[in-house]
């Protein structure tokens, strides 16, 4: 009885969809990760896993939810990778994922509401429809093309 009611309870959070994507190189690396906000329940779910440098959560609150008012603390926060995220606003992209060794490891289909995340390992994005809108986050600052990216 007690586990059938935590289950109702948890069942929403259960049903959730992020489709997590790792090297086959090194089988416990995270490089990608997939997800859309038509999936999400009542409350916060964490996307990211805390331990990336690039966050990212999806609360899905009520009216009249709100928050004490704050600010955030300046301390030096370090990466050795840009991270990057899409969010696709509206239309339909073709996420095609590389492994760490520069092997096509994964193609998705992301539609309006979807969201793709890379910590490592490449990427490449297709887009399906036109007049499509994607809001792109990356971890900055921005110190130009040479020392971003390499091509694959």
């Amino acid at each position: 009885m007690i586990l059938e009611i935590l289950l109702i309870v948890k069942k929403p959070f259960l049903d959730f969809n992020m489709e997590k994507i790792y090297s086959k190189i090194k089988p416990k690396m995270l490089l990608h990760l997939t997800t859309s906000v038509d999936e999400i329940h009542d409350g916060r779910i964490d996307i990211a896993p805390e331990n990336e440098f690039l966050q990212l959560a999806i609360l899905k609150m009520n009216e009249g939810k709100t928050f004490k008012p704050h600010k955030h603390l300046e301390y030096k926060k370090e990466t050795d990778i840009a991270q990057e995220s899409w969010f696709v606003f509206k239309g339909s992209v073709k996420c095609i994922f590389y492994d760490i060794d520069d092997t096509v490891i994964k193609e998705v289909i992301l539609n309006e509401g979807g969201i793709s995340m890379t910590f490592r390992g490449g990427h490449n994005y297709q887009i399906l429809k036109n007049n499509t809108l994607v809001l792109e986050y990356k971890t900055g600052p921005y110190l130009g093309q040479n020392l971003d990216k390499t091509f694959i």
